[in-house]
């Protein structure tokens, strides 16, 4: 970000005064967007630090100053301390106010106030005030070891106030961060210390790490995005790696799919899914009905003979199911590996593992055996991924034929095969790698899902909530990969991208939890509300494509 500012600065002859007026600008939107746009005798206090981040806060101050509110700022240092143009703009805003100071009777709405030791913090911090919004200026992006002195003290007394503010169930103050959260290590997800808990971040140009991984994101609370004038050519040059899937990702690749006047099933494609086992069949009518729901043509669940009418009884009619050679147990056999490879070639996609059952290793062989003789896309979760733990080395995607995992933490961990959870503690590097290695797309679920792409790109998913953790979510979440993967290998041929299914079946699928969510509630909602809230989903996403 540093780098692109100097060269929006440098290449483009923009001042980088005026970057921090356009991102004070910005910010003072969002929080009057919070007043339904009418700031008039609002109280702030802003928080400033003496680098960018508080000459950011400085700018703000008199923005919202300008727009009625009563802004009170305080700068934690001297005016004479601070360069560049954070000074030009304390020095703006110290003139303002002493030009602007009112009288004994009626105290000006503009202050500004230099504190410069801990004694004279603790006498501005003891009359409480009732402040609307408290801005947190103090400390931007370059932060990288934990607050001590008088940061530390401002960031207890906000937690203090947030505390009692939500214990007692009010809606202000706003607490309100500019660009990240003072505390955080903007490049990293883990905490390094105590930090600003805001309800609303504004960030500049584009999401910084720490806004969106957690858990260092649950402290950004909403965050926007602001554009402050960096041209989009600076961030497409800057080659970065990590990106934050946008609902625009989505919405390109459901209008490149839409319905055209001649679509019928064959042209929406054809998913198999090969899943469930004695005892375990709610899991295969999971993954064939979210299949079936996302948009594709046809969907097949091959399942072991015994399970077969329990499944053909959970789904939905239009889901076609057939039988497959089993073991002793009700799970599916080796020997259905040539029949199984035949549906292969008739299917656009395959999903497999299910319901399957990891405990017969006949299963891992029949898994294992048409796996590595695939002629289609597949896409692995549950116990299709147990069967293959350790990962083997001789099994790799590739462009042609590309690989789908969509692991949790523990199924990633027994594929790395080792017991050790801090081997996920850097889930973004962990991602990259183990995709990168296989060259496989690794849907990684958790707080946050990762989708890994073979070429280094990681993709972070901002959709979904808390009750995606439901039983069955994750059945629901293949089935949606899939059916996206089948529309797309049979619409598009072979401009398909797998990649760019795969990451809008994630974000709708989280959309879709989200509306479910809402109407249902975290605690209640279940695996089927999140299939049913798919048409939601992708409605509000391309309501003119999904139109007769």
């Amino acid at each position: 970000m540093r780098e692109i500012d100097r060269l929006t600065t440098g290449q483009f002859a923009t001042p980088s005064l005026l970057l921090m007026e356009a991102a004070a600008a910005a910010a003072a939107r969002a929080i009057a967007a919070r007043f339904d746009g009418n700031l008039a005798g609002v109280k702030v206090r802003v928080f400033c630090g003496r680098g960018n981040n508080g000459g950011d806060g400085a700018a703000l101050a008199r923005a919202l100053w300008l727009m009625g509110a009563r802004v009170d700022t305080l700068l934690f240092g001297r005016v004479e301390e601070t360069s560049g143009d954070a000074r030009i703009n304390f020095e703006m805003l110290r003139e303002l106010a002493s030009f602007k100071a009112g009288s004994k009777t009626r105290p000006s709405p503009l202050t500004f106030i230099e504190c410069e030791t801990l004694a004279a913090w603790e006498v501005l911090a003891a009359p409480l005030g009732k402040y609307d919004v408290r801005v947190d200026a103090l400390f931007g992006t370059g932060l990288s070891r934990p607050l001590e002195g008088v940061p530390l003290h401002i960031v207890e007394h906000l937690a203090l106030l947030r505390e009692a503010r939500d214990h007692a169930h009010l809606s202000l103050p706003l607490f309100v961060s500019l660009d990240i959260p003072s505390g955080i290590n903007a490049d990293s997800a883990e905490l390094i210390g105590q930090a600003v808990r805001a309800d609303l971040t504004i960030t500049f140009t584009a999401p910084k790490p720490a806004n969106v991984l957690p858990p260092a994101s649950h402290f950004n609370g909403q965050l926007i995005v602001a554009d402050i004038g960096s041209p989009p050519s600076l961030l497409e040059a800057a080659h970065s790696e990590l990106f934050l899937i946008e609902k625009e990702d989505a919405q390109a690749w459901l209008a490149k799919t839409r319905y055209a006047p001649d679509s019928y099933k064959n042209t929406h494609g054809h998913a198999l899914i090969i899943a469930g086992s004695r005892g375990m069949t709610g899991a295969a009518a999971l993954a064939g009905n979210a299949a079936m729901r996302a948009g594709a043509g046809l969907v097949t669940i091959a399942t072991p003979s015994s399970a077969q009418a329990a499944v053909a009884a959970r789904t939905m009619p239009e889901v076609m199911t057939t039988e497959l050679a089993e073991t002793d147990r009700g799970a599916v056999s080796a020997e259905a590996s040539e029949p199984v490879l035949k549906m292969f070639g008739k299917a656009d996609v395959v999903a497999i593992g299910p319901g399957l059952t990891s405990d017969d290793e006949r299963t891992h062989s029949f898994v294992r055996e048409v796996l590595l003789k695939r002629r289609t896309p597949v896409v692995i979760d549950a116990d299709g991924l147990n069967a293959l733990a350790p990962w083997p080395e001789e099994l790799r995607g590739s462009e042609e034929l590309p690989l789908i995992l969509t692991p949790h933490q523990g199924e990633m961990m027994r594929l790395l095969g080792t017991e050790d959870k801090d081997a996920l503690a850097d889930r973004v590097r962990k991602a990259r790698e183990f995709a990168t290695q296989h060259s496989i797309i690794l849907v990684l679920k958790g707080q946050r899902t990762l989708i890994a792409a073979p070429d280094g790109r990681v993709f972070i998913n901002p959709t979904g909530n808390a009750g995606l953790g439901t039983a069955g979510a994750g059945d629901t979440l293949t089935g949606i990969i899939t059916g996206f993967i089948a529309q797309a290998r049979a619409t598009l041929k072979d401009e398909s991208d797998a990649i760019e299914a795969t990451v809008a079946a994630v974000y709708v699928g989280g959309l879709a939890g989200d509306i479910a969510a809402k109407e249902r509630g975290m605690r209640t909602m279940l695996a089927s509300d999140i299939r049913e809230s798919l048409s939601a989903a992708i409605m509000s996403l391309d309501p003119f494509g999904e139109q007769p």
